[in-house]
């Protein structure tokens, strides 16, 4: 299984102002100028939130669906009920789909 590792090299902000930033754009629905306000608030004066988000939110997503534990066959169920009437008296069914 290969580890795929996100290289924020030549980069003027460490990688976590970075990831919390394109987070912030693609999580909420803010707007670039909204996102840059809220980090000029912070001390931070960030204009390049689009490159990133194009460079770094399609590796940050790949790396979030890789930790992301999956369903396995046993895991999800339902509970299915139904109520059957046998000669006047009614009777609850229940039954557990996977």
């Amino acid at each position: 299984m290969q580890v795929l590792k996100i290289s924020y090299k030549r980069h003027r902000f460490p990688p976590q102002i970075i990831g919390h930033v394109v987070w912030l754009y693609v999580r909420f629905n803010l707007s670039l100028r909204e996102v840059e306000e809220m980090m000029l608030a912070r001390g931070v004066d960030v204009s390049t939130i689009r490159r990133w988000t194009v460079k770094f939110g399609p590796l940050i997503v790949h790396v979030l669906r890789r930790r992301r534990p999956r369903p396995r066959p046993g895991d999800v169920w339902h509970l299915d009920e139904v109520v059957v009437k046998i000669a006047g008296r009614s009777y609850w069914l229940r039954r557990a789909v996977d």
